[in-house]
């Protein structure tokens, strides 16, 4: 029997159980149309930022796949200025984040083009810019050749390597891509779903490309997807759940490729992950929200430029902790402007100073009651041997461990407060708490007492 289904005799004609696919094609179907209608209900200005989070995040995942990993900033950037979005300052684009930026847009938003041997190489030059893969020279924006070898997926060390897959020779390419573009470019009456699962499968074990595959057969699938919409507004992100479940990605496309022409198995879990990835889509919605909210919120406080450029950073998944240096770098000011714009969030309630101080010291952004209550809760637990004595005498080392105790215990008190998703946050709860530590002689940060009046009184 032959190792790889493209040397079946057969090939490429693929089936499938459609009673086994059945029930996951109507879960993704029910939560596709589900999650297209919940977006289209936003509003213009939530929609496009959600479509912005979707977009950014597919563009990286896809390339983290492959174990390449673009700056966020970059891409955000690319896909705002494309889609002629104004999200203020935009970060200096590298030429290799454009690239990969203009295949996806172009899969995405030209999805009712036919697909061609033109248009594929154009992508394959734009995620290749310098016309190579890292330090090695390939050839681009054209089917790879001979010259190269066999395509072959491998991996480990050298003289122990496993072969996972390898792909029709060179000289098949023209052909099998002929085949390709004439089945995805035609009239079928494959649900338009499970036509995205094939055209992955089909493209990735053609293998046309020195380099870039793996992008481009997710692309291709997200290009059928916008398809299967009938909209280039994508609300969710495949790569990002492949991402999750790239050990079982890479395992079901293997078993697909070594197995016979029956690719059941592959679409089961194409759609399995397809549908997961919608579940992934709240936590899109989620941030969107939050970001509208906290706007909302703050419409009347006056902050300037770098005030508002910081905080959409740390609205749009900042890494890592803010300080005054990270804050001074981001807004292009000077350290002493940082610390009087990073003092006035702190008595707006907009940022909460974590408990480590000194060089060390850090903030946090409170864009929920339950932030400002966690915010001082930390505060609490870490500065719990602080508490004020006010006795005639020393207390000693015991009845110091034990005030301690209780101020920390108070401070866990708020935590699970703040962590309680099932009934909402009340002042009344926090100002008991407080009570209590003053009662202590221990005394929260004001900034941070305050932050918690604001968020409670906005109805963050």
């Amino acid at each position: 029997m032959p190792t790889y289904i493209h040397e079946l005799p057969d090939w490429p004609r693929f089936r499938w159980d459609h009673e086994a696919l059945a029930a996951p094609l109507a879960a993704v179907r029910h939560h596709q149309g589900r999650q297209i209608g919940r977006m289209e209900g936003l509003g213009f200005q939530l929609r496009a930022e959600a479509v912005l989070q979707s977009l950014t995040e597919e563009v990286l995942k896809s390339s983290e796949i492959e174990g390449e990993r673009l700056n966020r900033d970059q891409v955000r950037s690319s896909i705002a200025r494309r889609l002629g979005m104004d999200i203020g300052a935009l970060a200096p684009v590298d030429r290799n984040v454009e690239g990969v930026v203009e295949m996806m847009l172009d899969a995405t938003q030209n999805y009712h083009e036919p697909l061609t041997e033109e248009r594929l190489f154009g992508w394959h030059a734009a995620l290749f810019p310098t016309g190579r893969s890292g330090m090695t020279k390939i050839t681009v924006g054209v089917w790879r050749t001979s010259e190269s070898g066999p395509m072959q997926v491998v991996s480990g060390p050298i003289g122990r390597e496993h072969v996972h897959f390898e792909a029709p020779a060179a000289e098949r390419l023209p052909a099998e891509m002929r085949a390709f573009f004439a089945w995805f470019n035609g009239t079928d009456d494959v649900d338009p779903v499970i036509f995205a699962a094939v055209a992955h499968l089909w493209f990735v074990t053609i293998h046309p490309f020195e380099d870039g595959n793996g992008r481009i057969a997710r692309a291709i699938a997200d290009m059928a997807l916008a398809r299967s919409e009938g909209t280039p507004r994508r609300f969710y992100s495949m790569s990002s759940q492949i991402r999750i479940e790239r050990k079982a990605y890479y395992e079901t496309l293997e078993r697909a490729q070594k197995g016979d022409l029956d690719i059941t198995e592959w679409i089961v879990w194409f759609l399995q992950c397809l549908d997961r990835a919608f579940v992934g889509a709240e936590t899109i919605l989620a941030s969107v929200l939050r970001k509208a909210r906290f706007w909302d919120a703050h419409a009347g406080d006056a902050l300037n430029d770098r005030q508002r450029l910081v905080v959409n950073r740390l609205l749009n998944g900042f890494e890592g902790k803010l300080t005054s240096s990270k804050y001074a770098t981001l807004a292009k000011c000077s350290q002493d402007t940082a610390a009087r714009d990073i003092d006035d969030l702190s008595r707006k309630g907009v940022l909460a100073r974590d408990p480590a101080g000194g060089r060390s010291t850090s903030y946090s952004l409170i864009t929920s009651a339950a932030d400002a209550f966690e915010a001082v809760a930390r505060w609490v637990i870490a500065h719990a041997d602080k508490a004020a004595w006010d006795e005639p005498r020393m207390p000693n080392a015991e009845e110091r461990q034990a005030k301690t105790e209780r101020i920390q215990a108070i401070g866990r008190e708020l935590q699970e407060l703040a962590r309680n998703t099932v009934a909402p946050l009340a002042y009344g709860d926090f100002e008991s708490r407080v009570r209590a530590l003053h009662e202590l002689g221990f005394f929260p940060d004001g900034h941070l007492i305050f932050a918690v009046a604001q968020a409670v009184q906005r109805g963050l």
